[in-house]
């Protein structure tokens, strides 16, 4: 009994002593985590920065107005005849037409928006214009007037195709009262085509009067696919009037002559192929057949013109030249067009090579040939094929298209031929022809 009670007593104290050792470690444990979730919360919130504060500098509000005063010291170092600037296009101008009269332009951009300009003085400061919106889903690539300036044929891309939309106003009826004054109606879609060329793109699209032989006077538009297929419309009905098919594997463009006779087209070859529309006692056409052939580039023409009298057609090439072609044949007979003239084009690379026009056009009196590579645009003498004049940055972009008025039209104190020009800087820009003395 006197050996079990010390063995108790020491089994006791060591029970006791091991509790107080487990409690130990077990709160010592506990506090070291406890440390360690708040200890990271605590260093997140001693470093944490405060956040800015927000406040518009001034500086940033001060760039636009730097910029816009760059802008317009930049315009005031304009080329001499560089008349005017039609801005407002909210995207690439791909084409642009003068109506019969010059006092309308109507360009089409692919902001999917047809604007017809009014131009009563090419040096104005503002310019009125008609707004059309081309339907939902295409974006206008070319436009032509048709019978007079009221009335606009549009070419419209697509994916999955090309439409051919021709707008008109209604003639405005006479108010009762003579106080009042009519409100000017806003166009609305005549007719309209889908798929003209099937699944290709529009690349040209021209129009004119049909004043050849017995044609009735009205107007008359081509369009000229991305593949081999031209299409002849009457620009009031749209009726299809005639097709021709160039066989040269690829159009470059075509144009109609300006009196509505004949239709020539650059393709693929170094040939232009010559059709002549043929018309019915009625004005109708009648057959379109092929009349002639140029022979005579060494490589792929870029581009071709028409002289006003449609007798003659000039064209520039690849191989560096520009040739004016007499047409005035009696093709009937086998006899062949004529070369009249050849010029080499007056533009070299930087190693010396002769780089080639891209688009040409000839001013009303056939005197002043407009032509373009890249943004840089040249006015050449027809009858010498000197250089009159030079932009070498017309634009701040590639040049899209260009045309001359069919008339002289008002500028400031005088008139003058005006060339216009589309680019894809979003600009149309209107050009004085330059004097002829220089030649």
């Amino acid at each position: 009994m006197d050996q079990v009670l010390p063995i108790a007593l020491v089994s006791l104290l060591l029970g006791t002593a091991i509790a107080l050792i487990f409690f130990k470690n077990y709160f010592l444990k506990r506090k070291s985590e406890i440390g360690s979730i708040s200890k990271p919360e605590l260093h997140s919130d001693l470093h944490k920065k405060p956040p800015k504060p927000t406040h518009q500098s001034k500086k940033p509000l001060s760039k636009p107005h730097s910029h816009v005063s760059s802008d317009k010291d930049h315009n005031k170092k304009h080329h001499p005849l560089d008349l005017n600037t039609l801005k407002g296009h909210g995207d690439s101008v791909t084409g642009l037409c003068f109506s019969y009269d010059g006092r309308s332009l109507a360009t089409a951009c692919a902001d999917g928006v047809v604007r017809v300009f009014k131009l009563d003085d090419a040096s104005s400061k503002s310019f009125k214009f008609l707004r059309i919106n081309v339907p939902a889903g295409g974006h206008p690539v070319a436009v032509a007037f048709s019978d007079d300036a009221s009335s606009v044929v549009v070419a419209s891309q697509t994916l999955s195709g090309s439409s051919l939309y021709m707008w008109g106003e209604e003639k405005v009826k006479a108010a009762d009262d003579s106080k009042q004054q009519p409100k000017l109606p806003l166009p609305d879609i005549k007719w309209g085509h889908h798929k003209i060329h099937e699944n290709r793109a529009v690349l040209t699209l021209v129009g004119t009067a049909s004043t050849y032989g017995s044609g009735d006077g009205s107007t008359i538009v081509a369009s000229c696919s991305e593949g081999t297929d031209i299409k002849i419309w009457h620009g009031k009905t749209g009726k299809v009037l005639g097709n021709v098919d160039t066989n040269q594997l690829k159009n470059t463009m075509a144009t109609i002559s300006p009196n509505g006779r004949f239709i020539a087209a650059a393709a693929f070859t170094a040939d232009v192929k010559v059709w002549e529309i043929v018309y019915s006692k009625d004005g109708s056409v009648k057959e379109v057949p092929k009349a002639m052939q140029l022979k005579g580039h060494k490589s792929a023409v870029t581009w071709l013109c028409f002289t006003p009298d449609s007798e003659q057609i000039i064209t520039a090439s690849k191989d560096g030249s520009i040739r004016i072609w007499n047409i005035n044949v009696r093709y009937h007979l086998d006899e062949d067009p004529k070369t009249l003239k050849v010029f080499m084009i007056p533009l070299h690379d930087s190693n010396g090579a002769t780089l080639h026009y891209d688009r040409l056009s000839l001013s009303p009196d056939g005197r002043i040939l407009a032509a373009t590579h890249g943004s840089m645009l040249q006015w050449l003498c027809v009858e010498t094929g000197k250089v009159l004049d030079t932009a070498d940055n017309a634009h701040n972009g590639d040049i899209t298209w260009i045309a001359w008025a069919p008339k002289t039209i008002p500028a400031g104190d005088g008139q003058t031929f005006v060339l216009a020009t589309a680019s894809v800087d979003k600009k149309v820009k209107l050009w004085a022809a330059p004097p002829l003395e220089s030649a």
